[in-house]
């Protein structure tokens, strides 16, 4: 069976991987044993730029990191979302 992964990064980020050793998770390894009797398909992470904040001035840098390592996997397109705010 061919299986296509949707990922949601801020929520893989901030729900299970922000206080752990894991933050370099290889997300394609971790799909592959999920689902081992799967055929993946592609893989897409979707996620929005974060910002600078007084506390964490180098947060986009390592994220910048983190999607340049991503953008290496040939199956594993990013998608960034731009969140519009309306009052």
């Amino acid at each position: 069976m061919i299986t296509n992964i949707y990922i949601d990064g801020f929520n893989l980020f901030y729900g299970a991987l922000r206080r752990t050793p894991y933050r370099w998770l290889n997300l394609e390894t971790l799909c592959q044993l999920l689902l081992p009797k799967n055929t993946l398909g592609q893989i897409k992470y979707f996620t929005a730029l974060v910002s600078a904040r007084p506390n964490d001035p180098d947060q986009p840098v390592r994220q910048q990191l983190y999607l340049r390592a991503l953008g290496t996997v040939p199956r594993f397109p990013f998608i960034l979302v731009t969140f519009c705010h309306t009052k």
